[in-house]
């Protein structure tokens, strides 16, 4: 939110620097993140002085130029090369000199420098209005009053407004705050704390009065809970054209284009009270204004000219024959102020904040108007700003005001009630401050006593502060009118020294993430919030199990995920379009799933790698990610928490198009492989992914555990490895189950290591290289228990699945 320091000192008569002012804006909470200067003729015309032509002569070799002879001031004049068709001897112009500054139409500065046109010297620039930013003619030079004196600087000769803009970062609860007068009445409730008594300046509508009663229009407000209070007015006779320049000054100050007369005084009225306002073209109006919802599927088209589908809930400003306007949101194309406007209705209302804020949602709207409305504006105010704004529309454009205003209030919107309680306020502060003090405060944010006693204050809050209903948000406000910085503190430190367990969370995540960046990986995080449409990806998703947003910022954050795949693509298909595509990438994280038990939010550690493993330098060559490296990342983390006591079993996920899971007992620790082409076709990548996602919660239960150890094996494990050249269609899972039904005691691990399909292979067929764990646990293994054994092995393979060896 932009606010004019000079039009903030139309409320409230100060001179402090506007870095004092901001210092106090940012303790009361309305944090100024930037100061910004403002001229509303940029560059202030800083080097551009008043001339007198002396002399004016055609230029020997161009018949549009001509040279002039232009007294500056300093006795020294000076020649300069002029294309304007108006320039003649004895004008006084303005002229920008050597080194001046002039900004273009975009805003761009160029410099004004000694330069030479057609072979004659020109040492400066007269000026057209457009050129010097004081108007739009381009037709000739500015010719000034003669009585001026050259040499005067133009910065004395126009009218030029310098001011300084803060930049608030209002936070959504300060709807308060949301205007010059909301900021002056904040700003003066600090300074009375710092003992300045100063007064708050409130714009008199003293002189408001009915001209005549020629043009009536009578308001009909069907439902009083979305309409709460109405008031209209009309105004007659007047003239739309482009503000006075003052006006104009304001609104470019906090970065609004100047529209016309009549729309510039409902956005001034906007930012200066924070009461929104509209206008109607009054001729424009057929019959009486009604004020209601319209039927579901009605057409209606903005001022924006987009023709939009009214919901059922849209609370429209209507005539006798359809919508006008979307209440509090957006005007309507047919029903505006144009040119040819005489005649106005001016609207003023308080509208129901929930009910604009899902209207403005619901049409993709975000409208100074809107912005207000929704986060609950002043009730009190509406008929004083409808007045406010009828006086300076006839100030700006003339008319009368030609009906009594129409204020439909049926039933009072209640300040709120609160009590306070001293001994509370003191325990929350942390400091007990003096009962005056806390008086004096409430008095400056408009805070009414109603009783007084020993134990507290019984108050009345004024129903513009919807953000303070309660007692604690008494006490803050209190507290930050005092100041934080003002509330002693002791300089004793006490601290409890807890011995926090070796396993808990964030330690064991450090560890990990640790030994992930070691292995070149960087950790993401990705959003929770995701895109229904990727249920469809895996039959392991199951839509019932759904959390969905009530109220969606888009289709693609409707969701919580059910898995972390899918985002992690997300980051992985972003990377790989922008030209990055050797990843490594980790994300601790969540899932969220509606489950009928109740919600469940699993906790996940994710591995991503793509594209290759190592940069290609002059010492090696780069290297492909593949499967074994995968696992290798993957084992490594296992054996890092030592999580050694597990086994290698199938994977029943259909993400991986190859995969294998490490199982601890009965529990999945970890799944992994490569993520299948179709899911990575959904995301346009076009190269291998490889994929883990971690049990994080089971490996924390496990590792939390008391430790046990074995002893050590007296008699050595034997590793056989079998390149198997199967069918397609046969996937681990039966390899794994036939070699453990072959041998059960002796058998210790089945491992995949290396999955190859393509050149050199028959068609129809793919290579599986799968690694046999022998170990006897009282004798060494022989050479012909273990040929045995194999044998074994390769003929179950061969029978059950037509395996050969390569």
């Amino acid at each position: 939110m932009k606010i004019s320091y000079n039009w903030l000192k139309q409320f409230i008569k100060i001179d402090l620097k506007s870095e004092e002012t901001a210092a106090i804006l940012t303790d009361l909470g309305l944090e100024v993140e930037t100061v910004e200067k403002f001229q509303s003729i940029p560059g202030g015309l800083e080097g551009v002085v008043v001339g007198h032509v002396l002399s004016c002569e055609k230029h020997p070799d161009a018949d549009r130029l001509k040279i002039t002879k232009v007294d500056l001031g300093d006795g020294n004049p000076v020649q300069i090369v002029c294309g304007a068709s108006n320039v003649a001897a004895g004008q006084k112009v303005p002229v920008a000199t050597i080194g001046t500054k002039l900004f273009d139409k975009e805003g761009v500065a160029f410099e004004i420098k000694k330069g030479k046109i057609r072979g004659q010297e020109s040492h400066g620039m007269i000026c057209a209005e457009d050129e010097l930013g004081l108007g739009t003619s381009h037709d000739g030079i500015m010719v000034l009053d003669e009585k001026l004196k050259p040499g005067t600087p133009c910065a004395k000769v126009f009218n030029i407004e310098n001011d300084e803009v803060f930049e608030i970062g209002l936070t959504p609860n300060r709807a308060d705050a949301m205007s010059h007068f909301g900021v002056a009445r904040d700003l003066r409730a600090s300074l009375l704390q710092k003992n300045s008594n100063i007064e708050l300046i409130t714009p008199s509508v003293s002189t408001f009065r009915i001209d005549k009663r020629t043009l009536k229009i009578d308001v009909d407000v069907k439902d009083n809970k979305l309409a709460p209070r109405y008031c209209g007015v009309t105004i007659s006779g007047i003239n739309v054209k482009a503000s006075p320049e003052w006006l104009q000054n304001r609104l470019k100050a906090i970065g609004l284009t100047p529209k016309n007369n009549i729309v510039d005084v409902t956005n001034y009225i906007l930012h200066d009270l924070g009461q929104p306002l509209h206008a109607f073209d009054a001729s424009k109006i057929n019959g009486k204004v009604i004020v209601k919802t319209v039927t579901a599927g009605t057409k209606f088209t903005t001022l924006d000219d987009v023709e939009r589908t009214l919901h059922e809930e849209d609370l429209m400003i209507c005539d006798e024959k359809g919508p006008l306007c979307i209440a509090g949101v957006f005007g309507g194309k047919n029903s505006g102020v144009t040119e040819t406007t005489n005649s106005i209705f001016l609207e003023s209302a308080y509208f129901n904040p929930v009910s604009i804020r899902k209207s403005a949602k619901r049409h993709g709207l975000n409208t100074d108007a809107s912005f207000r409305f929704e986060r609950g504006i002043d009730p009190n105010i509406t008929e004083f700003a409808l007045k406010r704004a009828a006086l300076l529309i006839k100030e700006v454009a003339g008319g009368e005001i030609t009906s009594d205003i129409v204020d439909i209030y049926p039933k009072k919107i209640e300040d709120f009630a609160v009590f306070l309680s001293f001994d509370k306020t003191a325990k929350l502060i942390g400091q007990e401050l003096p009962k005056e003090t806390i008086k004096k405060i409430l008095a400056s944010l408009d805070i009414k006593i109603n009783s007084i006693s020993d134990a507290g204050l019984g108050l009345t809050i004024p129903s513009y502060r919807v953000d303070v209903q309660r007692e604690i948000d008494v006490i803050e406000e209190i507290l930050r009118v005092y100041g934080y910085n003002n509330i002693n503190f002791t300089k004793k430190i006490n601290a409890t020294v807890s011995n926090s367990p070796r396993t808990e969370d964030y330690k064991v995540q450090n560890i990990v993430a640790s030994q992930l960046n070691s292995f070149g990986f960087h950790e993401m995080m990705a959003n929770s919030l995701t895109t229904i449409d990727y249920i469809g990806l895996s039959s392991m998703l199951k839509e019932e199990f759904n959390v969905s947003m009530l109220n969606p910022l888009s289709n693609d954050l409707a969701s919580m995920r059910q898995s972390m795949l899918f985002s992690g693509l997300e980051a992985v298909s972003y990377n790989i379009n922008r030209r990055k595509g050797d990843l490594k990438l980790f994300e601790f994280g969540k899932t969220y799933h509606k489950l009928p038990s109740g919600y469940d939010e699993p906790k996940h550690l994710t591995l991503f790698t793509t594209g290759n493993d190592t940069n290609e330098s002059w010492t090696n060559k780069q290297k492909p990610s593949d499967f074994f490296l995968f696992k290798g990342y993957v084992t490594s983390i296992l054996d890092r928490l030592g999580l050694q006591k597990t086994k290698n079993i199938p994977t029943e996920n259909d993400v991986f198009g190859e995969g294998i899971a490490v199982a601890y007992g009965n529990d999945t620790l970890v799944e992994f492989g490569t993520v299948k082409k179709s899911i990575l076709k959904h995301f346009d990548i076009k190269q291998e992914v490889f994929y883990a996602d971690f049990n994080w919660n089971l490996m924390l239960k496990l590792i939390g555990g008391k430790i046990k150890f074995t002893d050590i094996p007296k008699y050595p494990e034997v590793r056989r490895d079998l390149a198997l050249l199967v069918d397609t269609n046969v996937s681990y899972d039966s390899i794994y189950n036939i070699a453990r039904q072959t041998e059960k005691s002796l058998l210790k691990d089945v491992n995949l290591f290396d999955v190859y399909e393509g050149k050199n292979l028959p068609e129809g067929k793919k290579s599986y290289a799968v690694s046999f764990i022998l170990q006897d646990s009282s004798k060494t293994l022989t050479d012909e228990q273990i040929d045995k054994i194999m044998n074994k092995l390769q003929k179950n393979l061969e029978n059950e699945l037509g395996a050969s060896l390569r």
